[in-house]
């Protein structure tokens, strides 16, 4: 046998939508843990008044079906592109959560030393 032949495809990006998609479900979640604090007392107080206690729970329950049905983009959409072979690198995941590119960092790194 030989040895294989490199990939000469051009690299695709990673989809617009899948880093939309990333970053709203990492602000959802935040914001879906963050209230949840804040809701225990809110239904301990609204627990007079069923009907105010049960449009709590509804609104409780869209947000949990909001942040299921990103769950399940995201996980289509990496599978994609995994299905297309597009290389998901570093530099594409610091950006979803605002840190500075590998390559910053580790210029910075040397810098100091």
């Amino acid at each position: 046998m030989g040895e294989p032949l490199p990939n000469t495809e051009p690299q695709r990006a990673v989809s617009p939508w899948l880093r939309f998609v990333l970053i709203c479900d990492r602000a959802g979640s935040a914001w879906y843990i963050g209230l949840g604090f804040f809701f225990a007392p809110l239904l301990t107080l609204a627990s007079p008044w069923p009907a105010l206690t049960t449009a709590l729970w509804v609104a409780i329950g869209l947000a949990a079906v909001w942040l299921a049905l990103l769950g399940v983009a995201m996980a289509a959409g990496l599978a994609l592109a995994m299905r297309s072979n597009i290389d998901v690198g570093e530099d594409f995941w610091r950006s979803i959560v605002a840190y500075p590119p590998a390559e910053a960092v580790n210029r910075t790194r040397r810098a100091g030393s």
